[in-house]
């Protein structure tokens, strides 16, 4: 299977691409390329194979979601640039 330069013009400007007749010729080299690659994929059989769901064998090994207080409410306000009593003072956004 291969392709043609009105097919690269008509996918770049799908795809909003500007290229000139160089890169025209280049990127008509690579999806032909791209393209013999799928055919020689497709001589293959495939009937026993699985369809994969990931890439690799490796499952995630993922720590407990423990909840915790890392900073306590005291703490947090230390930072806070303006406090008022147990609250965070921001500007007014809404009028």
């Amino acid at each position: 299977m291969s392709t043609d330069i009105q097919t690269i013009k008509k996918l770049a400007h799908l795809a909003r691409l500007e290229f000139n007749e160089e890169k025209e010729q280049a990127m008509l080299q690579d999806l032909n390329k791209i393209l013999n690659w799928m055919d020689k994929l497709r001589e293959l059989d495939t009937t026993a194979v699985e369809p994969l769901t990931h890439m690799s064998e490796e499952v995630n090994v993922l720590r407990e979601d423990i909840r915790k207080n890392t900073v306590s409410h005291e703490e947090a306000l230390l930072n806070a640039p303006k406090k008022d009593s147990d609250y965070f003072r921001v500007p007014k956004v809404l009028e």
